[in-house]
This record gives C-alpha cells, structure tokens and sequence, in this order.
C-alpha cells in the first residue's frame, strides 16, 4: 500500500477544505484532547477559525491521534460518501470533498480514492485555468469594444450636433425664404387689384367713347334727315342751311381728328419730379431708388382726405422722408424705418395709382435701398443740400394745375409748399392710412 500523501502535497484547494472540516470538528472536542498549539484557535467564532488559524490547525493534522479524533467528527456527517470510497464506486459528489474527507476519515481504499479525487481537481484547475484566460482574453476584447463604443459614440454624438445645427439653420432659412414668397405673394396680389382696376376703368372709358360715337351718329343722321326733308320740300334756303350746317360738321369732325393726331403725343417717360431726382443725384455722385405708396384722406390729420387727394388724376404725392418715420417709428434704427416708409408706401401706389417721391437727407447715409417698389421714387439728398430744399425744387418743378400733396409736420416747408401751389398734410395723414392698409 502506497505512504499517505502529506497535507503540504494536496492541492491548494483541497487543503483549504482539509483545514475547514477540522476547523468545525473542533466545536466537537474538549480543549484537553487537542494540541497545545490549536487550544487558543478554539476560543474563535467557528467562522473565523480557518481563515485566522489555518496553519496551526494544518501543522496540527499531523498528528495522528488528533487527525482521527477529528475524522470521528467528521465521519457521521459523510457516511453515504465514505461507504462509495470503502467499496470504490464513482460518487458525484465534489472531488474536493472526497478528497478532504478521504484525507481525514481515511477508510479502506482512501489513498485510491485520494489519488483519483485530487487528479479530478487538478484537471479541473486546468481546465479552469484555460477558462480564466480565454475569460481574460475575452474581457480584454470586450474592454476594447467598449472603448470602441465609446469613441463610435462620442463621433456619432458630434454628428448629430453638426447635423441638428445644420437642421437649424436650414429651418431658419426656410422661414426666411417662406416670408420672402408670402411678401411677393402680396404685392402680386396688389398689382393684380391695381390691373383689374385700370381694366374697368378702361373698359368705362371704351363704352363711354362709343356711347358718344352713338351719339354723334345719331346727330349726323338727324341732320342728314333734316337735309333729306329739306331738299324734298324744294325750299332752297332750308336745302342751303342743311348743306352749310353738314359742311360745318364735317369740318368739325376733321378738325377733331385731326387735333387728336396732333395730340398723339409718344407716351410719357419723364415726369417733372424725374428732372429734380436726376440733378439731385448728379450732385450727389449717386442714383435715386424707388419705394412705395400709402392710402387714403379727408381733413387735414383724417387719412380719408389723403385717399380723395391721391385719387385725383395725376396726382403726385412728396413725402418729407425722416420727418414721417421719426414721428411714427423713432424707437427703430434708421435703415429700418427708411425700409418700413417705402414698403408700406407700395399697397399705396398700387391702388391710388398716383406718383409718390419720398425725399430723405443723405448726409451719413453709407448703406442705401438698392430697389424700390414700383411706383415709389425715393431720393437721397446730397451731402450739402437738405431733404427740405429737394422738397422745395420738387414742388416749384411741378406744372401749375397738377394736384400736388406735400407730408410734412416741418412748418417751413409746409408754409413753402402752399406758396407754391400744392397741398400740405401732416405726417401724421399719412401714418393713420398706412396703419388702415
């Protein structure tokens, strides 16, 4: 029969399993029967006894007598397991165990039953050997997927930043662009009304020429049945009125006709206030823009005067610039009030039909309107003349007889354009029109 192996030659695992068995089968025993060097360990909480006197309790075992007074302890509680080691039948039962227990108790075939459990542990320690470092492997990749993950995401994230900032502006543009199509929506709305306006106002002007031409017809009938019934009664002076009176019609008709080839004048391109605009500009090294149009008037501060004024044929409305816009939106930077006048001006022009100039001092002016709605002239003094004198050159400009209107709250002017034949209103008529519009 093979030596018993020493405690210091079984596993690791299975003398940590040897050192607890004992350390329990120790509650069993009277401090008498053990060794001196393990009578203090007896005083630990079982628990603790392994783990805080394992190497006394291991160098202990060495002793026989005491090593089979703790198998005694042990064996009542292995006694199925014992009985599988003394007939030497396989047992399921934990290969640690069996060897621990075999060391201990020692029944009959333990060294076989001792060997074959601790070859069981140590292929197993192998085994899970292997196991910890494919696990280890397997943690270190999963490590570097995880950090892959965390870079994949931290890019993924600034895209989507770049992508939402993106979205943002893209948003913000189209809003812009959408306002852009609901202003041009608008003034075509406007110049639509305007152009079935002046449609019905030719076609009035059609059928009162042919109601006329009726008119005139019937005349020339009449007179020809006169002379028809003159020349049949055969009185001779009555035959010579009716010849005379044709003779005059039809001289009268030539003459008509032929003043109307003589007024068939080309269509006009230049209007009195374009002269003041283009010498304006020359002076000033620039070009005048355009703008747009208000509404309606009736007393002096009453919109509704301003609206019969602006509806009279021809009529040209001069707009003291600056002297409006400070009155109605002063809060505003300049550029934007200037914008805000001649939009607002261009429903004005549309409907009414009259020419409008707005006049504003271009002293500081660096950054100018570049188009103007149609309909709407708009002028920047120069640097050494005011908007007043250009309203002044403006107003003397124009024919004796054309309705003129000047806004302005400045008492000069307004005193200076009454003068010279036109109206004054103040800036307030035309700031409660465009607030009608």
């Amino acid at each position: 029969m093979n030596e018993p192996r020493s405690l210091h030659g079984l596993p690791e695992v299975v003398r940590i399993r040897v050192v607890g068995l004992a350390a329990d089968a120790l509650e069993g025993l009277s401090p008498d029967t053990v060794p001196p060097t393990v009578r203090p360990v007896m005083r630990f909480a079982r628990q603790r006894r392994a783990r805080r006197a394992g190497t006394q309790i291991a160098t202990a075992l060495v002793d026989d007598t005491f090593r089979e007074r703790i198998a005694a302890q042990v064996r009542p509680g292995y006694v199925e397991l014992l009985a599988a080691v003394e007939q030497g039948t396989p047992t399921a039962v934990d290969p640690v165990d069996v060897a621990a227990v075999a060391f201990l108790v020692r029944p009959r075939g333990w060294q076989e039953a001792l060997t074959a459990a601790v070859d069981r542990v140590e292929r197993e320690t192998a085994a899970s050997a292997l196991d910890e470092a494919a696990t280890g492997r397997l943690r270190q990749q999963l490590e570097e997927s995880r950090a892959e993950t965390v870079t994949v995401r931290a890019r993924l994230r600034e895209q989507l930043a770049s992508v939402k900032t993106e979205n943002t502006d893209l948003r913000r543009k189209l809003a812009a662009e959408r306002s852009r199509a609901k202003e041009a929506v608008a003034r075509t709305d406007a110049a639509t009304t305007a152009l079935e306006s002046s449609r019905e106002e030719s076609r009035a002007a059609l059928a009162d020429a042919r109601a006329e031409s009726r008119r005139l017809r019937h005349r020339v009938e009449g007179v020809e049945e006169r002379a028809r019934s003159d020349r049949t009664s055969g009185r001779e002076d009555r035959v010579s009125e009716a010849v005379r009176a044709r003779l005059l019609l039809d001289t009268l008709l030539s003459a008509a006709q032929g003043l109307r080839r003589e007024l068939a004048l080309p269509p006009v391109d230049v209007l009195p206030a374009d002269t003041v605009a283009t010498a304006v500009h020359a002076q000033a090294g620039e070009t005048g823009e355009t703008g747009e149009a208000p509404v309606r008037a009736r007393a002096d501060t009453d919109p509704s005067l301003l609206e019969q004024l602006l509806a009279l044929p021809r009529a040209h409305l001069l707009v003291d610039g600056y002297n409006v816009t400070k009155n109605g939106w002063s809060g505003m930077p300049l550029d934007a009030q200037r914008a805000r006048l001649v939009r607002e001006l261009a429903p004005v022009a549309a409907r009414s039909g009259a020419e409008i100039t707005v006049v504003f001092d271009g002293a500081d002016i660096s950054a100018r309107p570049v188009v103007a709605p149609r309909g709407v002239r708009v002028i920047f003094s120069p640097a050494d003349i005011s908007a007043d004198d250009v309203l002044r050159d403006l107003t003397r400009a124009e024919p004796v007889g054309r309705p003129v209107v000047v806004v302005s709250s400045d008492r000069e002017i307004r005193e200076a354009v009454v003068v010279a034949g036109a109206r004054s209103l103040p800036s307030a008529t035309l700031l409660a029109l465009l607030a009608r519009v």
